[in-house]
């Protein structure tokens, strides 16, 4: 089959590799979607994948086409969305039910092969089956949302909240879409790339703009939610929360990224810093929300490529281009 590859840090080609072979308890998907994520970037650039080679993608669907001697839950011909997390079930962290925090955390497309290539394989328990109105080739949305659900679960939200969320990308709109939600009295956008902004307006953000000075609200935000990773937008984000406000880190950043806090205001203004790490209990839901239409897919995914234009693809997805890309094999 074909399948992109992440050869080493900064090489990725489209390649013919073995066919995958379903275990007992697992299935074969013939991918229909998959999407590309900053996860991918990272990998690309030699952080978080364990070992290279790697076939990358992490937010995939498709048809099941061959299934485990000991799966029952599932049919070939069923359609499904795969949750990408593999947790070891025993760890500490494990036990307690954080496995997003699992000492020995996997995941498909990171630390096995995943959804860039014409077929993967997925443990039947990270199925979860498509109804018959959502089109599979744009279920490949469904991982990314519930990493947003996962999001929101963190910030446990109260009612009336005012939310400023840095980056309009993918994952900022979803952020809006669920902050809009989740009872927001108000959702602000920031971002210094206008096309992305002008999606934000099109979702209904209460403002827009490329700095929260623009925004003249010197008191702060309730939530502020940073979704791009990016250091610079990091540190500002800090200094924009209110007295008993929170700050998510829900972006990707560098490992070596740094920013600094002021210690005596978190004391002194009652201020949380936290962060969401990747899907917790929160792949069913965001499947179901999914397909209650809390996201439209005409407006999320912007590009849809073929898988031997994968490369081409995760050069478009660094240069801020688009909104989600996909690619299709």
């Amino acid at each position: 089959m074909r399948a992109a590859v992440i050869e080493a840090p900064g090489k990725v080609t489209v390649a013919t590799v073995p066919d995958p072979t379903p275990g007992p308890r697992d299935v074969v998907v013939d991918v229909a979607a998959c999407g590309l994520c900053g996860t991918d970037l990272h990998i690309l650039q030699g952080e978080f994948a364990p070992t290279l080679p790697i076939v990358p993608g992490h937010e995939f669907a498709g048809e099941v086409v061959g299934i485990g001697s000991e799966v029952t839950e599932v049919a070939v011909g069923d359609r499904v969305a795969v949750d990408p997390s593999l947790y070891c079930h025993e760890c500490r962290y494990c036990r307690i039910g954080r496995g997003n925090l699992c000492d020995r955390w996997n995941a498909i497309g990171v630390s096995v092969p995943g959804g860039a290539a014409e077929f993967a394989v997925a443990p039947v328990a990270n199925c979860v089956r498509l109804p018959e109105h959502v089109a599979v080739a744009d279920a490949a949305l469904i991982e990314p949302l519930s990493c947003a659900v996962r999001g929101y679960d963190v910030l446990n939200s109260r009612m009336g909240n005012e939310v400023l969320i840095y980056g309009s990308g993918t994952m900022g709109l979803m952020m809006l879409e669920l902050a809009k939600r989740t009872g927001a009295a108000s959702v602000d956008m920031l971002d210094i790339n206008s096309d992305r902004l002008a999606t934000a307006n099109l979702l209904g953000c209460s403002r827009s703009a490329a700095s929260a000075d623009e925004l003249d609200q010197p008191r702060g935000w309730d939530v502020v939610i940073d979704a791009t990773g990016n250091q610079a937008a990091i540190q500002d984000g800090l200094g924009r929360v209110a007295k008993a406000g929170t700050f998510l880190q829900f972006g990707v950043s560098d490992y070596a990224t740094k920013a600094v806090i002021e210690p005596y205001k978190i004391y002194n203004q009652e201020i949380t810093i936290t962060g969401s790490m990747a899907v917790l209990h929160s792949y069913e839901r965001a499947a179901q929300l999914f397909a209650a239409g809390v996201l439209d897919p005409k407006v999320f995914i912007s590009d849809r490529l073929p898988l031997e234009q994968y490369p081409q693809a995760l050069e478009q997805f660094r240069s801020g281009q688009g909104r989600k890309i996909v690619v299709e094999p």
